[in-house]
């Protein structure tokens, strides 16, 4: 049956390249398009957690990305000074989900997803600018349209949506980057370290490098330059613990950015006939959350598995929701919550007592899943 069924998907981000390489597999025919002219690599890394690692080794590319990628051992938090506050055993969480967490420098996942496509057959249209038009001519010629467009400029959640829904500003900024250290300085440990309404987060992934991310309090600004906000990163952090120093010594001023962090409001429906979005179209979460890309693979391996076992589309888009809007609302709330006690009016320090233990954790990342 999988044979006759046409699937537009705009946006070659996470989610767009796995749903591509899932529905492929089943025998769809694919068609993929991307605005930009290259793969985007916008974020500096990103930690796949049990969860999205459940998803890599259901499409075949676990062992590539753990070769690829880092497996930290711990998450540690300190204030700004450099005192402890509390440490969690990833490796704990990990063997109660039967799953490593494995983190990752952004343009390598992109690259193995990418490739993995390339290798199957599947044409990313580069450089295509899908409109509202477009994407009515593509409701016609297929039986799916799946928006996978991000968070910021959906042209899909536009159309659904009549261009009602905005993205929201939490009021912070994330500097980011990419470092080379020397191996031991970071000891196969997630750190974050907090002030207050300023965060500093380092996540090691292999061979010493390592991404980073500072946020701080800012209000939109897309005409400062880059530079300054370079300057202002320097000025904020450069009196903080050592790994932070030598993270912004030694960083590589190519992989520079800012990102004014966003999220949407939870969707009262994310599909209308044929049209459907899914990842940061559907359900964006602050980065505080963790589980961003997570959700991204999540959406398309329940699409997929979905779109092989129910009889009709508008069977696949109402169980497809039911099926994870608990879920991805929970990881937008929890991000929320962090972002409000770390940026909000009434800021904490983080707690020498874990928020939750790792047989719970495991549990809310495994949902749906096992």
């Amino acid at each position: 049956m999988n044979d006759t069924r046409r699937i537009a998907i705009v946006g070659a981000g996470v989610a767009g390249m796995a749903l591509a390489i899932f529905a492929k597999r089943q025998g769809c025919q694919v068609s993929l398009y991307e605005r930009s002219d290259e793969i985007s690599s916008i974020g500096a890394g990103v930690t796949l957690w049990p969860n999205a690692m459940y998803v890599l080794q259901r499409m075949g590319l676990d062992e590539e990305i753990r070769r690829v990628g880092g497996e930290p051992r711990f998450m540690r938090q300190f204030d700004q000074y450099g005192v402890p506050k509390g440490e969690f055993d990833l490796e704990e969480v990990n063997a109660i989900c039967g799953l490593p967490s494995v983190t990752i420098l952004r343009c390598d996942l992109m690259k193995v997803l990418a490739k993995t496509l390339s290798d199957m057959g599947v044409k990313i249209h580069l450089g295509c600018e899908i409109t509202e038009q477009d994407v009515e001519a593509l409701k016609q010629e297929c039986e799916l349209v799946v928006g996978a467009d991000g968070r910021m400029n959906s042209v899909v959640r536009r159309t659904l949506h009549q261009g009602k829904i905005s993205p929201r500003y939490h009021g912070f900024v994330n500097a980011i980057g990419v470092s080379q250290l020397q191996e031991g300085i970071l000891d196969g440990a997630i750190l974050e370290y907090r002030g207050m309404r300023e965060r500093f987060g380092i996540v090691p992934v292999s061979a010493g490098s390592c991404f980073w991310a500072g946020a701080w309090k800012a209000p939109v600004d897309q005409e400062r330059p880059l530079s300054a906000w370079w300057d202002e990163l320097q000025r904020r952090f450069s009196g903080w613990p050592d790994p932070v120093k030598h993270v912004l010594k030694f960083h590589d001023e190519t992989r520079l950015n800012r990102i004014f962090v966003h999220d949407i409001d939870p969707l009262p429906y994310w599909h209308e006939d044929n049209v459907l979005v899914i990842g940061d179209a559907a359900h964006a979460s602050l980065p505080t959350s963790g589980q961003g890309a997570c959700q991204a693979l999540e959406d398309a391996w329940h699409l997929a598995r979905m779109i092989g076992e129910k009889p009709s589309m508008e069977s696949v888009l109402s169980a497809f929701y039911q099926q994870r809007i608990a879920k991805v609302s929970a990881a937008q709330a929890v991000g929320r919550q962090l972002a409000s006690r770390i940026f909000g009016r009434h800021p904490e320090l983080p707690s020498s007592t874990p928020d939750m233990s790792a047989e719970k954790l495991s549990q809310l990342w495994m949902q749906g899943l096992q």
